[in-house]
């Protein structure tokens, strides 16, 4: 990939995480959905995780970076 070509997003929707990134059966899954949901309606870059406090980023935001910085980022818009 050059950096004048975007990388291309993963075929789903940026409020869904990939499975490897926020596994299905995670005791707090809806609640970091929810907050994920919360910051993307409001455009925001991050979000507060609600089990440990650290700043997430989102999906969106790391979408506009144009690539993925491989750093396994929760909300990763590239990870099929």
């Amino acid at each position: 990939m050059t950096e004048d070509a975007p990388e291309p997003l993963a075929g789903r929707p940026l409020d869904r995480p990939h499975p490897s990134r926020l596994p299905p059966d995670h005791p707090r899954r809806d609640e970091i959905l929810a907050a994920h949901g919360r910051a993307l309606e409001t455009g925001a870059a991050s979000y507060r995780d609600p089990a440990t406090g650290w700043s997430v980023l989102t999906a969106s935001w790391l979408a506009a970076r144009g690539t993925c910085c491989r750093q396994g980022c929760r909300h990763c818009p590239y990870v099929d």
